[in-house]
C-alpha cells in the first residue's frame, strides 16, 4: 500500500501499511474524506512526518486528536496554520514557555519552526470529523502511533517525551525510560492547567537542558 509519509519514515514503517488494521484505517479515513468535512486536508495528515524525519528527532510531544475546528489542524499536534487563532492549550503552552525561557509570546500558532528543529509533534489520531472530538477514535490510528512510539524507543537513544495529561502519559507507557528521557505534567487545557501541574513545570528549559548534556543542539522554543 503507498502510503504518502516522508521516506525517512517510510522505510521503517512499511511493515504497518500491509498489516490488516491500517487496510481498514485507510478504507475507513477515505470513506470520511468523500462524504464529511475532515480535518486536518489530506494532504497534511503526515505532516508531522513530513517536517521531522526519524533521523532528526530528538523531542516527541505527544497530542491525541487533531483541532476539529476550521482550519485549525495543520498535521501537527498542537500546532494550528498561520493566521489562525490559538487555542487555550497552546496559549497556555505559549505562556509556560515565556515563563520559563523568557520568550515573548509569538504571533503564530504554526510550531512548524519546532519540528523542523527535531521536534515530533504526534497525534495519537491523526484525523478527525469537523466538529466531532474524538471521532477517529479506535478505528486503528492509535495502533499505528503506538508503533511510531516504540520504533523510536528501541532504535534511538536519549530521546526526550514530553507527555502532557493522563492520556499521553498512558500511552507514552511503551517508552523505556531507562533509554530515554520522559517528562511529564498535567495537560495545557485551562480545565486542567488552572488546578495546578502545567504553569511550573519547566519542561522546555528542562528539555533543553538534557539536550545539552547529551552534546546535542537546544531547541529555540521562541
Amino acid at each position: 500500500m503507498d502510503v504518502k509519509i516522508a521516506q525517512s519514515w517510510k522505510s521503517r514503517l512499511a511493515g504497518e501499511f500491509e498489516k490488516p488494521y491500517f487496510i481498514d484505517l485507510v478504507g475507513f479515513v477515505k470513506e470520511e474524506y468523500a462524504h464529511h468535512t475532515v480535518y486536518p486536508p489530506a494532504s497534511q495528515i503526515f505532516n508531522a512526518f513530513s517536517q521531522c524525519s526519524f533521523e532528526d528527532t530528538k523531542v516527541v510531544i505527544l497530542g491525541q486528536d487533531p483541532y476539529h475546528g476550521p482550519r485549525q489542524a495543520n498535521g501537527m499536534a498542537f500546532s494550528v496554520a498561520d493566521g489562525i487563532p490559538m487555542p487555550p492549550s497552546l496559549k497556555n503552552i505559549f505562556k509556560e514557555i515565556q515563563d520559563d525561557m523568557g520568550c515573548p509570546l509569538p504571533k503564530s500558532g504554526n510550531l512548524e519552526r519546532w519540528a523542523r528543529q527535531g521536534v515530533l509533534l504526534l497525534n495519537a489520531t491523526l484525523t478527525v470529523r469537523a466538529n466531532s472530538a474524538g471521532s477517529h477514535q479506535n478505528k486503528g490510528w492509535e495502533t499505528f502511533t503506538d508503533a511510531v512510539i516504540r520504533l523510536i524507543s528501541n532504535e534511538k537513544d536519549g530521546i526526550v517525551f514530553l507527555l502532557w495529561g493522563s492520556y499521553a502519559q498512558k500511552k507514552g507507557s511503551i517508552i523505556d525510560a531507562a533509554r530515554h528521557h520522559v517528562l511529564k505534567a498535567k495537560h495545557p487545557s485551562p480545565m486542567a492547567a488552572n488546578y495546578g501541574g502545567w504553569f511550573g513545570c519547566r519542561h522546555f528549559s528542562q528539555t533543553n537542558e538534557y539536550l545539552k548534556s547529551r552534546g546535542e543542539k537546544e531547541i529555540d522554543w521562541c
